[in-house]
């Protein structure tokens, strides 16, 4: 199985809350609401354990604006 990494994508975010509460152990907020993906400071550079994609994929899924962002590959910092 190819490793999954995350971020959010922070400008997509519309602080509705729902991503904490569907996998609170991988997602926290600002003092905005808005949103970032916490096990490695949003940067999108280390994979998720098995554990964590079970809840990933159903914040993941749900997110209504899609700034839950994942991928295959680590993400380049810009």
């Amino acid at each position: 199985m190819k490793p999954v990494y995350a971020h959010v994508d922070r400008a997509a975010c519309i602080a509705c809350g729902l991503c904490q509460m569907l996998a609170p152990k991988l997602f926290e907020y600002d003092q905005e609401g808005i949103a970032s993906y916490c096990p490695d400071g949003n940067t999108g550079t280390v994979p998720l354990t098995g554990e964590q994609l079970i809840d990933f994929k159903l914040a993941y899924r749900r997110c209504p604006t899609g700034a839950i962002q994942r991928s295959d590959q680590p993400f380049t910092q810009a």
